[in-house]
């Protein structure tokens, strides 16, 4: 009687997550369809190479290369500075703390309470931030404001396999005879495809937010040469499409979520090439 009790519950939840798959990929499969239905048709070899014109927000030529360079200067500036900072603290709490001490306990209780802050409390901050420091939105600003929306991200989502790593590994390389720089060589080999995926989470979260960069980067038509310079992102240019009462605009904000879309494809690929590659490398 209890065995088939365990077997129809059994039965339950394995019927429960199939559902609850199938819908995640046909809400997943909605979105894409409907982005590709109405952005396709509107996506041309303009929209990736020309600067908008005049008039661009009314349904007269040009693109949206000026937030293609202006997201990508701004997520690979910002996960930059998120990995100077993440790296080290994490090696830090993982292999130089004793294993459950209170500082690094506060400091992971720390990474969740700013993984959940919403990104539009990132970006007042931020602006608040250079408002103080008499900063003018510009790329710089935005780059700073990323930086701290994609850091807890990073941070937490490396700790969590750094975690899985012996606690006693660097004493045990220096008891072999390793200097400390081989130390650190050797266990960031074994951390690699961790702080890639880490990397590829925190580009996911940075690139396609429009809350952090509104009021920080600021706008322009143009691509800017320096970090003082206001920078276009594609979720603002998407937003400020959508905004038109011109359906061509609007159309065009689509073929812009596609852009961003293969971005991020093309992110994840490469990351999961590279994955795989250091997976090859662990001992």
């Amino acid at each position: 009687m209890r065995l088939d009790l365990k077997k129809k519950e059994e039965r339950f939840f394995i019927v429960l997550m199939i559902i609850s798959a199938l819908l995640i990929m046909s809400f997943l499969g909605f979105i894409l369809g409907t982005i590709l239905y109405k952005g396709l048709p509107a996506l041309n070899l303009d929209m990736i190479t020309k600067l908008p014109g005049g008039g661009f927000y009314l349904g007269k030529e040009g693109g949206v290369l000026n937030a293609i360079a202006g997201s990508l200067m701004i997520t690979v500036g910002s996960v930059i500075i998120s990995a100077v900072f993440s790296v080290p603290l994490v090696m830090y709490i993982n292999f130089y703390l004793r294993k459950g001490s209170f500082f690094s306990n506060a400091i992971r209780f720390s990474f969740d309470i700013l993984f959940g802050v919403p990104s539009i409390v990132y970006g007042a901050f931020g602006f608040a931030l250079m408002v103080y420091l008499g900063l003018k939105a510009s790329l710089l600003g935005g780059i700073i404001s990323v930086s701290l929306l994609i850091m807890p991200v990073m941070m937490r989502s490396f700790d969590e396999v750094a975690k899985l790593l012996p606690h006693n590994l660097p004493e045990a390389l220096l008891s072999l005879g390793s200097t400390k720089y081989e130390m650190i060589k050797v266990l960031l080999r074994q951390l690699m495809p961790a702080l890639i995926t880490a990397v590829l989470l925190s580009v996911g979260r940075g690139i396609g937010d429009a809350a952090t960069v509104l009021f920080t980067s600021g706008y322009t038509d143009n691509i800017p040469t320096a970090l003082g310079q206001p920078a276009a992102t594609l979720p603002l240019s998407i937003f400020f499409q959508l905004g038109s009462p011109v359906e061509e605009v609007q159309n065009r904000a689509y073929a812009s979520a596609v852009i961003l879309t293969v971005i991020i494809l093309v992110l994840s690929f490469i990351s999961r090439y590279f994955s795989a590659k250091y997976s090859k490398n662990k001992i």
